[in-house]
């Protein structure tokens, strides 16, 4: 290894940084309450998360010290770790909020969950490789496939919820099909192609009809969320209750948002885990339209970051690695903001280096400190492969 070829990115650094010092700001407002507390108050929240930045940072620092080679080979090594810790969790996790998820190690609880994305929330993260097999030569197909899959089973059970019959759905897949058969009629291929709309009919619309059957056999807890999705109104001081508060919150930050600890909701803890799912709210009451935005460019210009750094890493494991990275901040992004305001359901997905929380902190900085040890020895694979 050539260290005269070590060159730290800067600009992904500086990002990291920022954000992570704007979520434990955020946490504070949250903490706070009423008026300004000690910073170093290391018995409340505030003060933990300014623990979990010092020791992610020297995790970061400590990673980039290691050869880029190391972590290819010990990629598998490290995924059969995060399933042993999934394991010692079953037998002595401790449960949280319904959830058997976290293990409590001197004092200090950490969720290997978010190693591994293995709870329900979580594990959705997996969706968002398609755009990993995209980037590697998947077929668009697949994710239009997957995509009206997504369409017709919240088509079928918005349906059912509104008390309309969810067999429209079926039906008209089934009009579209005839009309599309009709128009692409051929004497020469008719039936192959009535076949080809028969199986497309019968996936569909066993999906659509089993739509219904799969929500009834969820976790109550798991079918409010859906239902609050819908209609938030059907259970404003329950399942719903969260997502109507969050966007009264961010809706009364206005353009430039109340002022920094001035924000009545945050002040007044209307919003339950405001400093860990919800956080996005706190940022939308007290710095407003423009804060909201500032944040929001933050985490699009880390993801344009790891796009750069994994296109010009000169690895195929940089770039795999890269898109990933990307791929699991942008799905974060998008659920956790949309759950605080109404687009998405609630499904436990926290906010990258804002929401509260040292395992998640802890593991998205060394997903991130990992693509910048990668993307630094490109120099030294330029050599090594000339």
């Amino acid at each position: 290894m050539n260290r005269k070829n070590f060159d730290i990115d800067a600009i992904t650094l500086s990002l990291y940084f920022m954000m992570a010092f704007f979520g434990w700001l955020s946490i504070y407002t949250v903490t706070s309450g009423n008026g300004a507390l000690d910073i170093l108050d290391f018995g409340r929240e505030h003060g933990k998360q300014l623990i979990w930045i010092g020791v992610s940072a020297v995790v970061g620092l400590i990673v980039l010290t290691l050869d880029y080679r190391l972590f290819e080979t010990l990629a598998y090594f490290a995924y059969g770790g995060a399933i042993l810790l999934l394991i010692l969790t079953l037998f002595i996790g401790t449960e949280v909020n319904g959830a058997k998820a976290w293990l409590n190690i001197a004092g200090q609880r950490f969720q290997p969950a978010e190693f591994a994305k293995n709870d329900t929330g979580s594990a959705l993260v997996f969706g968002s490789f398609l755009i990993v097999f995209y980037r590697e030569g998947l077929t668009p197909l697949i994710p239009l496939f997957l995509a009206a899959c997504l369409v017709v089973v919240l088509t079928t059970l918005y349906l059912g919820y509104s008390e309309y019959s969810p067999l429209w759905v079926p039906g008209v897949i089934l009009v579209i099909l005839l009309l599309i058969y009709a128009i692409t009629f051929s004497r020469k291929y008719w039936l192959r192609n009535l076949i080809i709309h028969t199986i497309v009919f019968v996936f569909f619309g066993g999906l659509s009809l089993s739509a219904n059957t799969i929500y009834d056999k969820l976790p109550d807890h798991q079918q409010k969320r859906i239902s609050v999705f819908f209609d938030p109104g059907a259970d404003p001081t329950g399942a719903g209750y969260n997502v109507i508060q969050s966007k009264i919150a961010i809706g009364s930050g206005g353009i430039d948002g109340k002022g920094f600890l001035q924000g009545n909701y945050t002040k007044y803890k209307f919003v339950p885990k405001q400093e860990t799912d919800f956080i996005f709210c706190t940022v939308g009451e007290e710095f407003g339209w423009i804060g909201s935005s500032f944040v929001i460019l933050l985490f699009l210009a880390m993801i344009s970051r790891m796009q750069f750094m994994a296109e010009n890493g000169k690895m195929r494991f940089t770039r795999i690695y890269g898109y990933s990275v990307l791929s699991i901040i942008f799905f974060h992004l998008i659920v956790n903001v949309g759950m605080t305001i109404g687009l998405v359901p609630v499904i436990g997905i926290p906010l990258p280096f804002f929401s509260y929380g040292g395992s998640a902190l802890l593991s998205f900085t060394v997903l991130i400190f990992i693509m910048i040890n990668l993307y630094s020895y490109r120099a030294s694979v330029l050599g090594r492969e000339s």
